[in-house]
């Protein structure tokens, strides 16, 4: 690690009282994290290791700061000095759980049976998918909840106290400089990794042991004289799912990406491809932009998110709930006649919706505006898809009460 100015090297001959010097120019605001593998951890330890924000706060400080004096990373334990108060400085460990001999053989099972990986690996390199790796073989390589064990000889009893808490930042820096620590906090030293990865290439043995699951027949059993039968699609689920891949890290906050905006994107994404799988729509992929707005404002009616939806699409939010109120009640075709001005049509088409108004409302004078016919606080607009839409008369707006239909007696009566 690099080297860093001893403790009694900050203060002055002159300064009696012991105590830290205040971090100043740009290292006092240096983020943590320069490359993917210290985001992730970074992430991981602010949002999954459920340590006390408020204990992480003050050791970014102090690890900002230059506090830590030297660390050392061993299996499953990092080590270091940590400048406090006083000017002993305290020592710290900061412990992770090194997975077992089995784990490992579980994680380099997966990791074999991709030769893009192996490559990866031999070739010096930590690609990010191996946290996939890992997860498809049951375990975590970034920490969870209660993995991360500290102490420290200060009398601080909090956990983490904030000597720990700098230490636990500073790791972030050593991933930066080389991600397979991470393997090594895991158990398991790049050497020995490389040396695994090796002997399980030359064996061959341990990559078949992982196999694709089969899918469809080859093609020479389906053009042979024995017809064998087609096997079916599988069927898509009863409802849409949710997509829980974007649950598992939260966006990095440098990335000005909110996590639970994230998780909405995709969880519409999740059901407008349950949609297309189950033949339930095509789901709105020849939506236009405002279209594909009313329709997510639809599902936001009567929430704070629509207010949030407006205006990160910068329309007003009165404008979005009465698109979305026509998405909602009309669908693709009663947003259309929503939105639009009035246009010319024929005046016989119009007939049946004056003759219906007229009806329903004696006495009412009717008027006309090129689609639009209105009496009182009712209106018919004739849609473009030849459907007859009611709109009611709410606070000086048009507000689309259902669903079209061909007979405007139909809505008139119900």
């Amino acid at each position: 690690m690099n080297e860093r100015t001893p403790w009694q090297g900050w203060r002055r001959s002159s300064e009696e009282s012991a105590g830290l010097p205040t971090a100043k120019g740009p290292g006092s605001r240096r983020p943590f994290g320069l490359t993917w593998w210290g985001k992730a951890w970074v992430d991981a330890l602010e949002h999954r290791a459920r340590l006390d924000p408020n204990r992480l706060g003050r050791g970014r400080s102090y690890a900002r700061r230059g506090s830590v004096l030297d660390l050392r990373v061993d299996p499953g334990v990092v080590s270091a000095t940590v400048q406090g108060s006083r000017v002993t400085p305290y020592e710290v460990t900061v412990r992770i759980r090194a997975f077992s001999g089995d784990e490992w053989d579980a994680v380099l099972a997966v990791v074999s049976a991709q030769i893009g990986r192996v490559a990866a690996l031999l070739d010096g390199e930590l690609p990010p998918e191996v946290v996939d790796d890992a997860q498809a073989a049951g375990l975590e390589l970034l920490p969870a909840a209660g993995e991360v064990k500290t102490a420290c000889n200060c009398p601080d009893f909090a956990v983490p106290c904030k000597h720990s808490a700098a230490v636990c930042f500073l790791i972030a820096d050593a991933l930066d400089e080389d991600p397979f620590v991470l393997l090594l906090l895991r158990g398991r030293r790049r050497d020995e990794l490389m040396s695994a990865l090796r002997s399980r290439r030359s064996a061959g043995g341990d990559v078949r042991a992982v196999k694709a699951r089969p899918v469809g027949v080859l093609a020479k059993a389906a053009f042979s004289k024995e017809p064998r039968p087609v096997p079916l699609p599988p069927k898509p689920l009863g409802q849409p799912g949710v997509a829980s891949a974007v649950l598992m890290l939260d966006p990095p906050r440098q990335s000005g990406v909110d996590g639970r905006e994230l998780v909405a994107l995709a969880t519409d994404a999740a059901r407008r491809a349950w949609e297309l799988a189950s033949g339930d729509g095509d789901g709105g992929l020849g939506l236009s932009q405002d279209e594909d707005l009313a329709r997510r404002g639809a599902g936001l009616l009567g929430t704070s998110g629509l207010a949030d939806l407006a205006h990160r699409a910068g329309v007003p939010a009165r404008q979005l709930t009465s698109w979305a109120i026509a998405w909602r009640e009309g669908g693709a075709g009663g947003f259309a006649v929503a939105v639009s001005d009035p246009v010319e049509v024929d005046a016989a088409a119009l007939s049946e919706g004056r003759d219906a108004l007229l009806a329903s409302s004696a006495g009412a004078v009717v008027t006309i505006e090129g689609n639009w016919v209105a009496a009182d606080r009712q209106q018919l607009r004739l849609g473009s898809d030849g459907l007859w839409y009611l709109f009611s008369k709410q606070f000086n707006d048009w507000v689309l009460s259902g669903p079209g239909a061909a007979d405007p007696v139909e809505l008139l009566g119900s």
